[in-house]
């Protein structure tokens, strides 16, 4: 084996692909707004395709295109040959990769896309190719050299195919005018899906275990409604339901400073008036914030009317992942 400096190395490679990635700025033209228009009129399923490791980088912007608002889905050209063709309708755009351009597999489903009139946008390192000829726009992410000293295996030119299609898919969530939101919904089980779908009501305790005192209840007993409830407070409320305040361990452990009777006092005398609320319909997340920013476990939830419809702990958020 040949002593090398691993650091050297990785100081050339990733100085290569900076490079070759740079050119294609230099490269962006009316091309790229067609191919963007071509995409962005797609009434059906952007499918992308590509063999070997150009197939690699075309999953990953089929990917990135799904999960950003442009449906899409990668079929493999040697598959598509053997019965994935019907995977492809004549409603849908097609993205082919191959640096070449002469890839055999893409090149047999050229008449197919032709016969069924499916656009197709091409990205190439050879704008003379088979490939390139045949698109009705082609990208080039033509490179230099590659990156692998024996300029055979893809690097340069699989990284700059990459950053192509990740330029496509940003213009496109761009003139889409994707939200966060609508990432959110393509990310359901995510940390982002969760803090931005997950509401206040989907977490939250209602009915029975709701912590309920009036003002006039002694302290003592409002500390076995808390004790059975476990939340660490209690909600205290008018005869018509209104909430007038809360009390919570916090609340507890000032009073005992202070030397309260616990059997006589009553939990109106001290409980805390002009609570932090949290309304069902808020996002968990933001519910989270509240109890972050004012350094609190708890919340009451309220309707209009301030009548508790719900009660939320720190330890509900985290459950739910909110963390």
């Amino acid at each position: 084996m040949t002593k090398i400096s691993y650091l050297d190395s990785a100081r050339r490679t990733i100085g290569m692909e900076r490079e070759a990635v740079a050119t294609l700025l230099e490269r962006l033209d009316q091309r790229f707004e067609k191919a963007c228009d071509i995409l962005l009129a797609c009434t059906g399923r952007v499918v992308v395709t590509g063999m070997g490791k150009s197939g690699h980088i075309g999953t990953k912007i089929a990917a990135t295109l799904a999960s950003t608002g442009t449906p899409s889905l990668f079929v493999h050209p040697a598959e598509a040959s053997h019965g994935d063709m019907g995977m492809i309708t004549a409603s849908d755009v097609v993205i082919a990769l191959s640096n070449s351009g002469n890839t055999a597999e893409i090149v047999t489903l050229l008449p197919l896309l032709k016969r069924l009139g499916i656009p197709l946008v091409s990205l190439t390192g050879n704008t003379d190719s088979v490939l390139a000829k045949a698109a009705d726009v082609n990208l080039d992410v033509g490179v230099a050299e590659e990156a692998c000293p024996l300029g055979l295996a893809p690097t340069s030119s699989t990284t700059v195919a990459l950053v192509m299609g990740d330029a496509l898919a940003i213009a496109l969530l761009e003139a889409r005018g994707f939200t966060a939101e609508d990432f959110a919904f393509s990310h359901p089980g995510g940390a982002l899906g969760r803090k931005l779908l997950l509401k206040v009501e989907d977490v939250m305790r209602t009915g029975d275990a709701i912590p309920r005192v009036t003002p006039e209840t002694p302290l003592s007993q409002a500390l076995l409604v808390m004790s059975a409830k476990g939340i660490g407070m209690t909600t205290v409320l008018s005869p018509d339901n209104t909430l007038l305040g809360i009390f919570t361990d916090g609340d507890l452990r000032r009073a005992l400073d202070h030397g309260v009777d616990i059997r006589q006092i009553r939990i109106g005398d001290i409980m805390t008036r002009n609570s932090k609320t949290a309304r069902a319909d808020m996002l968990a997340a933001e519910a989270m914030r509240i109890l972050d920013q004012h350094k609190i476990s708890s919340l009451v939830v309220v309707d209009d009317q301030q009548h508790p419809v719900g009660a939320l702990h720190l330890h509900d958020l985290l459950r739910a992942g909110l963390a």
